[in-house]
């Protein structure tokens, strides 16, 4: 079983959250630290020509973006080998978990389906000196192929997001998907289709998200019709 997150630590509500004290919470090094502000000078640059992410959320980068993604970090389990992130967008969660953990040499995929976020990722990834495969290509037409741990953010709601999700699962995995307010609502039209085992991690960087951690997704019926 993976580790517990202390939901203890959360954000300021109304002071500035900025690089360190995404430092503090995150428990980095001076050196992650500083390849992540040298990524956010890039998205900040990038967004300017390409969006990446709205501007609005650029104002609270820090823990609309970074520390949203890497709260998922201590969620990883310390025998895992590989991670797939879908619809990876700028980055988050996926490429946020290459930096934390690269000591950890963790096999990193990105799917990402538009060109253009493709190219920031590979320069994210170079600039970082960060060994992670960026696949520009639809989720749905993807292969299968297992991983140790799926994650996505703002990627789709369950129903849809759990199919997406079935070619890169097999038994004894995980997913860890970040979901707003909304999740219960999403959970109960997913039991329509599948047999799901979850548990729900309260969000350390929105009060009102869920980190929603899948050990087992089955569609419903498909044991009787094997039968």
């Amino acid at each position: 079983m993976s580790e517990r997150v202390n939901t203890a630590a959360m954000p300021p509500a109304e002071e500035k959250f900025g690089p360190e004290e995404f430092a503090a919470l995150a428990g980095v090094s001076r050196e992650t630290l500083a390849r992540l502000k040298l990524y956010a000078g890039l998205l900040e640059e990038w967004n300017i020509r390409t969006n990446l992410v709205s501007k609005a959320s650029l104002e609270d980068v820090w823990c609309r973006h970074f520390w949203d993604s890497a709260q998922l970090a201590p969620l990883i389990p310390k025998n895992a080998k590989s991670v797939v992130d879908l619809g990876s967008g700028a980055g988050f969660p996926g490429l946020v978990l290459a930096e934390i953990l690269r000591e950890r040499n963790l096999r990193v995929v990105l799917y990402e389906a538009t060109a253009k976020k493709c190219r920031f990722l590979a320069e994210i990834a170079a600039r970082l000196q960060l060994d992670v495969e960026i696949r520009n290509a639809r989720i749905e037409d993807a292969k299968p192929e297992p991983f140790d741990v799926v994650v996505a953010r703002a990627c789709a709601p369950l129903s849809e997001l759990i199919p997406y999700a079935q070619p890169f699962w097999d038994s004894g995995k995980i997913g860890l998907f970040l979901k707003g307010q909304n999740v219960e609502v999403e959970l109960t039209e997913a039991r329509k289709y599948w047999r799901i085992g979850e548990t729900k991690h309260p969000s350390r960087s929105d009060p009102t998200g869920t980190i929603l951690e899948l050990t087992e997704m089955h569609r419903v019926g498909a044991d009787r019709k094997r039968r």
